[in-house]
Order: structure tokens, then C-alpha cells, then sequence
């Protein structure tokens, strides 16, 4: 998150911890871990600075 927030990327952050939709979410995407990042329907699982600023700025 903090990486977003330098770079000016808007987000919204949700904790599948303490978030049962946002987990029931997750596991519709079809993905187990986090983070998982979707950007426009692309999705990303795990950190990935480069390509997340290649989704960001398509």
C-alpha cells in the first residue's frame, strides 16, 4: 500500500483477515493469496512493482 500511495495510484485496501465478503471476493477471483490486485479486470497476485505500474498507467 504504501508503495500506491507513493506513486499516486488510487486503491482501496481490504483485509480478507477481517472481511469475510472481501474474502468471499478472493476466492471468486480464484486466488488464494496476497496481495491480489485488479486493475481494470487484469489481476495481479503478489508484488510486482513493474507490471503494477504498467496496469496502473494502461
Amino acid at each position: 500500500m504504501e508503495f500506491l500511495s507513493q506513486q499516486k495510484i488510487p486503491f482501496v485496501e481490504k483485509d480478507v483477515t477481517v472481511d469475510e465478503k472481501a474474502a468471499e471476493e478472493l476466492m471468486a477471483l480464484g486466488s488464494m493469496s496476497t496481495p491480489t490486485i485488479v486493475i481494470d479486470g487484469q489481476m495481479l497476485v503478489g508484488f510486482n512493482p513493474q507490471r503494477l505500474l504498467q496496469l496502473a498507467k494502461s
